[in-house]
C-alpha cells in the first residue's frame, strides 16, 4: 500500500476544524455588532427628524411673522410623542435684521439648531 496516497485522503483533522469554527465564529461577532450599530443609529433619527422639523417651523413663524412677534410663541412645543423646548438667542444684524438662533431639545433625544435671518417688524 502506498503511504503518500493515505496522508493526502485522511480529511479533516480536529484542529482544523477547530480553526474554521473560530473563524466563522469572529465574522459573525463582526456582524452582529455591525448591524447593532447600524440600528441604534438609525434608532435616533426620526427623533433628530422632528427636532429639526420643530426648528424649521419656528424658523417660518419667525419669517412670516417677524422676529418682535415670534418672541410671543411659546417656548415648548408637542410635536410626535415629544415636547420640545426651544432655546432662541437673537441678535441685529448691522442691516436691521434679526439672526434668530433656535434649537430644539426634548429630554433624552438628539435636538437640532437652525439660524434664521428675519425682518424684525413685518410690514404690513
Amino acid at each position: 500500500m502506498n503511504r503518500r496516497c493515505d496522508i493526502g485522503t485522511r480529511g479533516i483533522t480536529l484542529l482544523e476544524l477547530v480553526i474554521a469554527v473560530f473563524v466563522l465564529s469572529i465574522g459573525t461577532i463582526a456582524a452582529l455588532r455591525s448591524a447593532d450599530h447600524a440600528g441604534r443609529a438609525l434608532g435616533g433619527e426620526a427623533a433628530r427628524v422632528m427636532a429639526l422639523q420643530v426648528a424649521l417651523n419656528r424658523a417660518e413663524e419667525y419669517r412670516l411673522l417677524g422676529a418682535r412677534a415670534a418672541t410671543t410663541l411659546p417656548r415648548s412645543v408637542a410635536f410626535g410623542p415629544y415636547q420640545w423646548q426651544l432655546d432662541i438667542s437673537e441678535e441685529i444684524t448691522r442691516a436691521g435684521l434679526t439672526e434668530a438662533s433656535i434649537t430644539t431639545r426634548a429630554p433624552d433625544q438628539p435636538g437640532a439648531r437652525l439660524v434664521v435671518i428675519a425682518r424684525t417688524e413685518v410690514v404690513q
